[in-house]
């Protein structure tokens, strides 16, 4: 093993994004230009990029026009407005915004007065949940905003807090597949959760909703989620209720998950072996306490370089999926500490690594954001634990204060890509020389 491993992580990492994005995954994926009109919709980190590759994939002659919304930041460079026929706006994300309730109006408004001739192209991908923003009937903006917060801070796994935010919609679960009808839709997803799930990926917009409201009520009563007095209200009437498998507004329907985290995990396992090291993915829907699942991954770490079991070193150990943060109470006066799931995994890793030679650790979000930092996520060194206290840095206070950005970002080793204008979730890699 002759790679210096920061730098093979870090290319391992990239080649689990390059995987993944839009002009890659979408060739050979889109439909035939229908009779009618085509009308592209989307909503995502990574639905600006997804525009822009099937701009360049339709025929040049086929009527096309469409509206997608993606992150602050997250549209592509090479996105000129007014020079194509899909327009991209930005919004906020997690937590909505102005922008994101105008993008979905607007959104909305495109899918109205379709006929059976014509073609709606769903581009959906991770973060849809928070970009994609209608408030049901007696609930505000700041109503949506305030549930949010909640669903993010409650240590929540990804499909309950898709659950509530879908039934507290207008327009998720299901509901703009029923606002293009009778239109044919066909959805292409960029899946960023575990088990690729498109009833779940961006609270599933164009796809039925098996879940219901009590179901959402009693996941809300379980995580300890407050609720706005009108969303407990329409969700115990059943008032807030989604289409469900079998409903007429589907009979026109394609959905296809075209990017996922296991291809990613897998691209990232090639690249290993094309460098002589052996990999072995461990799952692709680990989920989890961001911090526990650290310590789970770095016994396994030290184990292989210690006894050789349940892996020969050298190997590089991957996995992916979606970890949670429970954010814990502040001091009175206390900062609110900065950070993601990915660097909050790396303070677990680390603590349980205690500074276990031959063995490095990279953990980052695919989108290239951890959390609501510039940082994609960080790296743990066989030394992190003797350079933090060298220079002052608890990782257990860290930990304690949800800090975790703050942690690496004082030892230089944050990772930082920018957005990648994709989002197959959480990527994780040890390196055990």
């Amino acid at each position: 093993m002759s790679a210096d491993p920061r730098t093979a992580l870090r290319a391992l990492f990239d080649a689990a994004v390059a995987r993944a994005q839009p002009a890659v995954v979408l060739p050979g994926r889109l439909p035939p230009p229908p009779r009618g009109r085509t009308v592209v919709l989307g909503a995502g980190k990574a639905a600006g990029a997804m525009a822009l590759a099937v701009e360049s994939l339709w025929p040049a002659d086929a009527p096309m026009s469409g509206l997608v919304v993606t992150r602050y930041g997250h549209t592509p460079p090479a996105y000129r407005p007014g020079a194509g026929r899909i327009e991209i706006v930005e919004a906020s994300h997690p937590v909505p915004d102005e922008a994101g309730v105008a993008a979905s109006a607007r959104i909305a408004a495109l899918a109205q007065g379709l006929t059976a001739d014509d073609l709606v192209l769903c581009l959906i991908s991770g973060g849809g949940s928070a970009l994609l923003t209608m408030p049901q009937a007696g609930l505000t903006l700041a109503d949506k905003q305030a549930l949010n917060r909640a669903l993010l801070e409650s240590g929540a796994p990804i499909d309950a807090m898709n659950t509530v935010r879908k039934h507290c919609s207008a327009i998720k679960g299901g509901q703009l597949a029923a606002r293009c009808a009778p239109a044919q839709v066909v959805t292409l997803l960029i899946s960023d959760v575990p088990g690729d799930d498109p009833a779940i990926i961006a609270s599933g917009p164009t796809v039925p909703d098996p879940s219901t409201c009590a179901e959402a009520l009693a996941l809300c009563e379980r995580w300890g989620i407050a609720l706005p007095a009108a969303a407990r209200a329409g969700l115990g009437s059943g008032r807030f209720e989604t289409p469900k498998p079998g409903d007429a507004c589907f009979a026109q329907q394609q959905v296809e998950v075209i990017a996922t985290p296991q291809a990613s995990l897998e691209a990232a396992a090639a690249a290993a072996r094309a460098m002589g090291v052996p990999a072995h993915i461990l799952s692709d829907a680990i989920e989890g306490e961001s911090h526990v699942v650290g310590g789970v991954h770095a016994a396994l770490a030290r184990a292989v370089a210690r006894h050789g079991q349940p892996f020969s070193r050298p190997c590089v150990i991957l996995s992916g999926g979606e970890t949670t943060v429970t954010v814990r109470p502040r001091a009175p006066g206390q900062p609110r500490g900065r950070g993601g799931r990915a660097t909050e995994f790396l303070l677990g890793c680390a603590l349980g690594l205690q500074g276990q030679a031959g063995v490095w650790a990279l953990a980052a979000d695919t989108d290239g954001i951890d959390g609501v930092e510039s940082n994609a996520g960080a790296m743990v060194t066989p030394d992190t634990l003797a350079r933090a206290a060298a220079a002052g840095l608890s990782v257990a206070d860290h930990l304690a204060r949800n800090d975790a950005c703050g942690f690496f970002e004082a030892l230089g080793d944050l990772v930082v890509t920018g957005p990648t204008h994709t989002n197959v979730n959480d990527f994780r890699a040890l390196w055990v020389a």
